[in-house]
């Protein structure tokens, strides 16, 4: 009987080892099964999308970088083998020693960290690859759970399914932060040395590899010392691997780092007002959308010269250090292709992200006269031509109307005085007595041919400037003088690349010869008077005669003024520059404030220009210069005190001379033709067509 009870017991025994082994190949089956279907599962479906936030650089004319900008996150994308050897050795060394061998998770530091969880009783021991913290950058929070831990698992599972390694580490490597605003290696490079990846030395490539860990804990900018001591690990982790001897190491914790400044701030510092006229132009010009231009990781390359946007905020600063409340907008530009080289919206972007020079619209003053007289030159009249300057009360709308304008001093010649004289000084009188023998519609449609495009109130007062315009569109508008005729747009981007090289846009240069070119010459040789103190008289000095020792060169231009307004436009062959000044809230200017457009303007164009060759205006063919009295408009003699070069067309230049300081014995006349009838016949002619006009 006894003999039978251990036959039976080591029949339970066997029976039940049976049992566990199958219970075991069951279950060994199952889990194969579960895994091989999960692996089928990921592999089926499509590859997990890899995009991230990339940030959009903006580039100056020369290439440098003037911004930076991103949703908060600040990251340049770059190909794996642009990121230097050192680098991925460091990373794989602290980060995943057995990257190259599993696919997406490490099983013996899963195993390591579970019990070390269990131990402690938290989860504060991790032990993602660099493919689970890939994947939980991209598409899970940092949040520590078993459920994220198993769909990071999951995703990385995904992702060695679809990518190669190098694919991963390129996109690991691009994605992690680096503390201190920078998302991947690039940007962090940049933003702690100054450098690209692939420049970074042993030292500097150990130090980042170590901060992904904890940013905050980590970054020499926050604690150099423990920056220091993982720094360490990271030499350490590399020598183990065998990437580096131990020479190298001693070396690489030997030396001494040298940490850049916040180049991140301090690359958005340069031309605000100009990086936000550039977002504008690429949303409302080329409909690019917000989200791109902001996360897109483009490179906009921009016509800014960075020395003249230096230039430019050094004097507008000088000037207006002291004036309170007033505000400033400047712009330059290429007047030959329409490039703009320079741009200031408001004295301080901290204070007001305002952009005066694109948003704010002014009464532009006497700076529209230019327009009203390239018409009157068109309509026949000459820079010669004569009108009285005196108090005049203007009659209009069938006489039912009275219009009775000033001088700016009070003062007038009482008199008859050339438009070329009347530009220099800015005689009021004359412009609107050409303004009434025009028609009030010929200025408006005249200015539209300029490119100015706010709507104009055919009134009086639109010769003196009483309509509300842009700066930049009245800025712009004088380049046709500049250029001889051309019509060009302000420009302020030349190419935008998308993240992978691609041209989205490509500036073309577009010229539209919409003016004469004769005209636009004969007008810009009228505006070089501005700086002529020489035209100036006793009733008024030429408006550009404060400021004309800074110039050396041809240059012209135009002033302007009204209660609320300060202007001053001027240009050489290759720079134009417009500067207002005033208050955003139309506060009266004092005479203190209405200086500092001309002064900001004329050291301006010195500064920039001082190392560039001095340049002629372009004059056509069928124009002829004369040297003319420009007080009486007939040809200069040896004995006039000023005599002036001015430009006519073939035979419309004078032909009288100035007798009014020779001798009595001296007769320059044609034997048969008395220079002073001559001189009364002009005067009744354009005093006939006034009073026709007037009636």
């Amino acid at each position: 009987m006894e003999v039978l009870t251990r036959r039976a017991y080591r029949k339970r025994r066997k029976r039940a080892i049976q049992k566990v082994i199958r219970s075991a190949v069951i279950l060994m089956t199952l889990t194969l099964g579960s895994l091989a279907a999960i692996v089928a599962y990921a592999y089926q479906l499509e590859p997990p999308a890899l995009s991230v936030p990339e940030t959009t650089v903006m580039f100056s004319g020369d290439g440098a970088v003037i911004g930076e900008i991103h949703q908060g996150e600040n990251r340049h994308w770059i190909p794996l083998d642009h990121m230097g050897r050192n680098i991925l050795e460091a990373t794989i060394a602290v980060e995943d020693k057995r990257f190259y061998n599993h696919y997406g998770f490490d099983l013996f530091r899963i195993g390591g960290a579970v019990l070390a969880n269990l131990k402690s009783g938290t989860k504060a021991q991790g032990a993602s690859t660099i493919t689970q913290q890939y994947a939980r950058n991209l598409y899970l929070t940092h949040e520590k759970t078993w459920a994220r831990k198993w769909n990071e698992a999951f995703y990385a599972l995904r992702l060695e399914l679809h990518y190669p390694k190098k694919d991963i580490l390129e996109g690991y490597l691009n994605t992690i932060y680096y503390g201190n605003g920078a998302y991947g290696i690039e940007a962090a490079a940049n933003i702690y040395f100054e450098k690209n990846a692939e420049d970074l030395s042993l030292a500097e490539a150990a130090m980042l590899a170590g901060i992904p860990k904890g940013p905050n804990l980590y970054s020499p900018l926050i604690n150099e010392q423990q920056a220091e001591h993982r720094q360490e690990i990271v030499l350490s982790s590399m020598k183990e691997a065998g990437y580096i001897t131990e020479e190298q190491k001693e070396q690489a914790a030997k030396e001494r780092l040298k940490y850049a400044s916040d180049t991140d701030l301090q690359a958005n510092r340069i031309a605000p007002y100009f990086q936000d006229s550039v977002l504008g132009w690429l949303e409302d010009e080329l409909g690019l959308d917000h989200a791109l231009l902001t996360s897109g990781g483009l490179e906009i390359h921009t016509t800014l010269d960075v020395g003249m946007q230096k230039q430019a905020e050094k004097w507008l600063n000088n000037e207006l250090k002291d004036s309170g409340e007033l505000q400033a907008a400047f712009i330059a530009m290429d007047p030959r292709t329409g490039e703009v080289k320079s741009l200031i919206g408001g004295k301080n972007y901290q204070d007001s992200s305002f952009n005066r020079a694109l948003q704010a619209k002014r009464h532009p003053g006497s700076t529209i006269k230019p327009f009203l007289y390239y018409a009157a030159l068109e309509h026949g009249m000459r820079p010669n031509s004569m009108l009285k300057s005196e108090e005049t009360t203007f009659l209009y709308d069938n006489s039912r109307k009275e219009y009775t304008p000033g001088n700016f001093n009070g003062k007038y010649a009482d008199d008859y005085i050339t438009m070329l004289q009347a530009l220099a000084v800015s005689d009021n009188i004359y412009a609107m007595k050409t303004h009434f023998l025009l028609g009030f519609d010929v200025l408006a449609e005249t200015a539209r041919r300029f490119g100015i495009e706010s709507p104009l109130n055919p009134v009086p007062a639109l010769a003196l400037g009483a309509s509300d315009v842009g700066i930049l569109e009245m800025t712009s508008s004088y380049t046709p003088f500049a250029n001889g005729g051309y019509l060009v747009e302000p420009q302020f981007v030349t190419k935008v690349l998308d993240r992978d090289g691609n041209t989205i846009f490509e500036a073309e240069e577009e010229k539209d010869l919409a003016l004469d070119p004769a005209l636009t010459a004969i007008m810009t040789n009228m505006m070089e008077g501005m700086f002529e103190p020489s035209l100036g008289a006793s009733f008024a000095g030429v408006t550009g005669g404060s400021v004309s020792h800074f110039l050396d060169r041809p240059t012209a231009g135009k002033s302007g003024s009204t209660s609320t307004d300060s202007w001053m436009i001027g240009y050489t062959p290759q720079l134009l520059s417009g500067v207002w000044v005033g208050y955003d809230q139309n506060e009266s200017l004092s005479d203190r404030d209405a200086g500092y457009a001309k002064k900001v303007w004329a050291k301006f164009m010195q500064d920039a220009l001082k190392d560039e060759m001095k340049l002629a205006f372009p004059v056509p063919d069928t124009l002829v210069e004369a040297e003319i009295n420009p007080f009486n408009g007939k040809l200069a003699t040896e004995a006039c005190p000023v005599r002036r070069k001015t430009y006519f067309f073939a035979g419309t230049e004078p032909e009288v001379y100035c007798t009014e300081h020779l001798e009595d014995n001296t007769d320059l006349s044609e034997p048969d033709q008395d220079p002073t009838d001559e001189e009364d016949g002009e005067k009744d002619k354009w005093m006939e067509r006034i009073i026709k006009w007037f009636n």
